[in-house]
């Protein structure tokens, strides 16, 4: 299976996640529970970071992997899509990105 076309199966199955029992799916126990969605990604960028450091590819792309659900589902949860953040990247395509940052709020 192509890659986008799995980031679209996962976001539809994330999607789908949303009135199920929180008890039965761990996707819906996320969706239910912000404080704990938001805990995973920093746990999970933490171990990307901790598995970058020391080297361990392996372990790099499983962490990332884990990083790339919880966010998935943390932009279920914001009502937004991983379409509305490859446009966010369009937009900046060709802007430093120390210039990019310095025109934040």
């Amino acid at each position: 299976m192509k890659n986008l076309e799995y980031l679209k199966e996962l976001t539809g199955i994330i999607s789908n996640s949303v009135d199920k029992d929180p008890s039965v799916s761990y996707t819906a126990s996320l969706l239910n529970n912000h404080q704990l969605l938001t805990k995973k990604i920093g746990e999970e960028a933490t171990e990307v970071i901790i598995s970058s450091l020391s080297s361990d590819i392996d372990n790099v792309r499983r962490e990332a992997a884990d990083l790339l659900y919880h966010l998935l589902v943390l932009l279920k949860k914001n009502e937004l899509t991983i379409d509305d953040v490859c446009h966010e990247l369009s937009t900046r395509h060709g802007v430093s990105g120390h210039d990019e940052k310095k025109s934040r709020k």
